[in-house]
């Protein structure tokens, strides 16, 4: 990689990590090139990035951004899972590791403070921000369903009363 192919790469490493409200740090070596693949379509699909860097660029990308004091987890070969929804690369990272032995989580940054694989695996268990939105709007809409069900009882009482009478009246001839 030339040297501007490097400046290039720091400087699109940093505004992308710089955007993210989590990062995952993880061992990768011995996965397949499909394991790997795999992995990086599962991020994709829950909104996350996965990427396998250098650990000199990476720590010089991070070195600007919130995530600065993890700069001492890369070590070794290491890939990073990032993403603006916190809870996206934690969920997919702490699965991945379960399927597979040789990708092991190392530890990451959440909102800019270094965290542990106790943390993550604790962020792994928290609902997405798609989840939550779903929960939300639910909560919203219940009430209004409340409401309109409210609002229509009395004229389906009538309604029912009306169609009792007249059953009645129809018995009776």
């Amino acid at each position: 990689m030339k040297r501007s192919e490097k400046k290039d790469f720091v400087s699109n490493l940093k505004n992308e990590i710089s955007k993210a409200s989590s990062i995952i740090v993880a061992e990768y070596s011995g996965l397949t090139v499909n394991e790997s693949e795999d992995l990086r379509k599962q991020m994709r699909e829950n909104g996350a990035k996965f990427k396998v860097t250098k650990n000199r660029l990476t720590k010089l990308a991070i070195n600007e951004t919130q995530f600065k004091d993890i700069s001492d987890l890369f070590k070794g070969p290491t890939a990073i899972a990032y993403s603006s929804d916190p809870v996206a690369p934690a969920k997919v990272a702490v699965d991945f590791e379960k399927k597979l032995e040789k990708f092991k989580i190392v530890g990451g940054g959440y909102n800019g403070e270094k965290i542990d694989k106790d943390k993550i695996d604790f962020l792994a268990k928290l609902p997405s921000l798609d989840e939550l939105r779903g929960k939300l709007i639910g909560l919203i809409s219940a009430p209004a369903q409340k409401i309109v069900s409210i609002a229509i009882e009395p004229g389906s009482q009538i309604a029912r009363l009306l169609n009792a009478k007249s059953s009645n009246s129809q018995e009776s001839n």
